[in-house]
């Protein structure tokens, strides 16, 4: 409190001097900015807005003037007065009509205020003002359509904020926020193909463009998401300043009483999927050995949701580090003196990424909420299992691979409302239906035509999916129909509460999985609800995991050999109820035994991953990520990615790889690695 008072008392004292300055006129411009900041800097917010208001008053004609309204905006927001700072933009907007980050600033103010449709007002008027081209106002003009897309995105308006990131793309092709962007709407909207390049944005710009949970819905290519994931990294992160950062020694854990302290950050830890899948984990774990904080870092929200309650209530610590900027979350996290701290958004919405690169605690390990590796300098480890990750396939993880049972925790206490009836979803009684409910964006061209290939082939079959908007559903009829097959056969699912969700999803007769971003959850769901799902596993994390799910559950028979082999079993299962029949009771009879609903074993494993990287820590022996010659694997991915293979086995897959490898080595020598450019196979090239 002393400290405070001291750092405050100085600027403080001389602030009734200051006010007087400014209503004599004689205080300058930049000793109003460079007080004004002091007073910040010291604590002293409102005496900064008081000072900023005074001389407001008392020198209204200075030519820079809409420049101190603009300061004042700022402090008034930091001081959380919404409306006062946009009374404060507003009126240096009227002073400077084209001042981009006035409009910026004011755009952003109104849509905080609830008043989107206001916001998108003010910055089209602003984008349509700076016709002329200069760096600035390029500048100004990328960000107001980024603001745009951004916020149409969130109003659910797909198509105008696809076109608006378009002219954003166009404006500045080296810029990836707008792509990356772009691109998941496409997706969403099941828009094929899917990167489509024009005279101003070439086809690698909209590669490089592309995020990592992008890719992996994209195409299956675990190499090349390895280097997206590196590039994307050192592009969203870089190297932040760690001065301050003292890089943190292992607690010793020799005496097994003491409990081993493990920190779990995520944005959802909610009513999601992923707080879904954590919940019982949280509960289960073994209080006397492991103590568990959470750090939440998603939407803040007025009460926690049921999810939310139900881990606060399981977890030793909850923290709430979303409106807290990620150098003083990794602080916090220090001075929580975490031993294992777990990243369980890797790149997906809310993640924040920053707070691990200050390695605020000595071990970092991905877990449950991201498919694929994150190409990190400080991430250690990443948790998986042996189908999604089989030995020899660690190779495309920067990360050492550690495994569980299965990578899909289940919350074995869900509620599950009863079971409806199918004329009560919508669905023909006596109708073979096949079902999908992954996400609209897992759906591409090739895994759509697989689909009409077995609607064609099963007259009497129906699919049935979730509903991504109109427009989304009446595309797919559309595409329906030029494969041959009746738009009525596709009937969409509304959205649900989860409980009548997981309640309907039974009344199928199978499901189809996606590829190359396969189910994850949804997987869980449709077989706990006793509902068989086929799937093909590829090469990369997400293209194999609903293979784990299905092989938990105990049905590995429902795992094809590849995309014709899924066809054909697809089919086959229409054909052959009894066959079909006696894999649901499979399901059934396997359901409480099986691994997929072995909590306490999957826990127990973890735990013991836990103390096993606690214990490596301990010994000097953490793994350093692996991370040589990415840029090059990503610029031969690059070329592959051309090609738009949609499907290779594994030894075709590397063969690939390696001969281009072999290529670009006779021009540039490449340095050995461990992944598939080794001195051996340079030899054998």
């Amino acid at each position: 409190m002393n400290i405070n008072a001291n750092l405050a008392s100085e600027p403080l004292s001389q602030l009734s001097g200051l006010l007087e300055r400014a209503r004599q006129q004689r205080l300058s411009l930049t000793e109003l900015f460079q007080s004004a900041e002091s007073l910040q800097f010291a604590g002293l917010r409102a005496q900064a807005a008081e000072l900023y208001r005074s001389w407001i008053a008392y020198n209204d004609s200075n030519s820079l003037l809409h420049l101190v309204y603009f300061n004042y905006s700022v402090t008034l927001r930091q001081l959380g007065d919404l409306p006062g700072s946009i009374n404060a933009l507003r009126a240096c907007l009227k002073i400077e009509p084209r001042f981009g980050q006035g409009h910026i600033n004011l755009g952003r103010a109104l849509e905080d205020a609830g008043l989107a449709g206001q916001a998108i007002q003010q910055w089209q008027a602003f984008a349509e003002m700076t016709g002329e081209i200069t760096p600035e106002r390029v500048g100004h003009r990328l960000m107001i359509l980024q603001h745009i897309g951004r916020v149409l995105e969130n109003a659910g308006l797909m198509e105008e904020a696809e076109k608006t990131l378009w002219q954003a793309m166009e404006l500045r092709p080296d810029k990836i926020e707008s792509g990356q962007h772009w691109t998941s709407l496409r997706q969403r909207q099941c828009k094929w193909p899917t990167l489509v390049s024009s005279e101003l944005i070439s086809q690698r710009q909209l590669l490089d463009a592309l995020s990592p949970l992008t890719l992996a819905c994209y195409a299956d290519d675990p190499v090349f998401q390895l280097a997206k994931a590196y590039r994307y990294c050192k592009s969203l992160v870089g190297r932040p300043d760690l001065r301050g950062f003292a890089r943190l020694a292992p607690r010793q854990k020799s005496n097994t009483a003491q409990r081993l302290r493990i920190g779990y950050v995520s944005s959802d830890l909610r009513d999601h999927a992923v707080g879904f899948a954590l919940s019982e984990v949280f509960e289960t774990h073994d209080k006397s050995a492991v103590e568990i904080y959470a750090y939440y870092c998603g939407e803040a929200t007025r009460a926690p949701d049921a999810t939310q309650t139900r881990i606060m209530n399981a977890i030793d610590c909850w923290r709430d580090i979303s409106t807290i900027g990620d150098e003083d979350a990794a602080r916090q996290i220090i001075a929580d003196e975490i031993d294992i701290l777990v990243d369980v958004n890797g790149y997906t919405k809310h993640a924040r990424t920053r707070i691990f690169a200050y390695r605020p605690a000595p071990v970092i390990v991905a877990f449950c909420g991201y498919p694929g590796t994150m190409g990190s300098p400080f991430h250690q480890y990443i948790i998986a299992d042996e189908h999604i990750i089989p030995p020899d396939h660690e190779i495309y993880y920067s990360e050492k691979v550690l495994r569980i049972p299965c990578n899909q925790p289940v919350d074995r206490k869900r509620q599950i409302a009863p079971r409806p009836q199918r004329a009560e979803v919508g669905l023909p009684e006596d109708a073979f239906i096949f079902a999908c409910f992954n996400g609209m964006q897992k759906i591409t061209a090739a895994c759509f035509e697989r689909w009409m290939a077995i609607l064609s082939a099963t007259p009497n079959s129906i699919l049935w999916l979730l509903s991504g908007g109109e427009d989304v559903d009446q595309r797919l009829r559309q595409s329906a129909e030029q494969h041959g097959v009746a738009p009525e056969r596709l009937i969409f699912a509304p959205k649900a509460p989860n409980p009548k969700h997981l309640a309907r999803i039974g009344v199928a007769d199978l499901f189809l999985d996606t590829f190359p971003y396969g189910a994850h959850s949804t997987a869980g769901d449709a077989v706990t609800m006793g509902l068989p799902v086929l799937t093909f596993p590829g090469n990369g994390f997400a293209s194999r995991f609903c293979a784990s799910i299905v092989a938990a559950a105990g049905v590995p028979e429902l795992i094809c050999d590849g995309p014709d082999d899924y066809v054909g079993k697809a089919v086959a299962f229409a054909s052959d109820r009894e066959a079909l029949s006696a894999v649901r009771q499979s399901l059934e009879r396997q359901r409480e035994g099986s691994v997929l609903r072995d909590i306490p074993a999957l826990v127990r494993r973890l735990e013991q991953l836990y103390w096993q990287m606690q214990g490596e820590c301990e010994r000097g022996e953490t793994p350093t990520p692996d991370l040589r010659n990415l840029d090059v694997y990503y610029e031969v991915g690059a070329e592959i990615m051309s090609e738009e293979i949609e499907f290779e086995d594994s030894a075709a897959y590397r063969q690939r790889y390696i001969e281009k490898l072999a290529n670009w080595h006779a021009f540039s020598p490449i340095p050995y690695d461990d992944r598939l450019w080794t001195a051996e196979t340079a030899r054998a090239q």
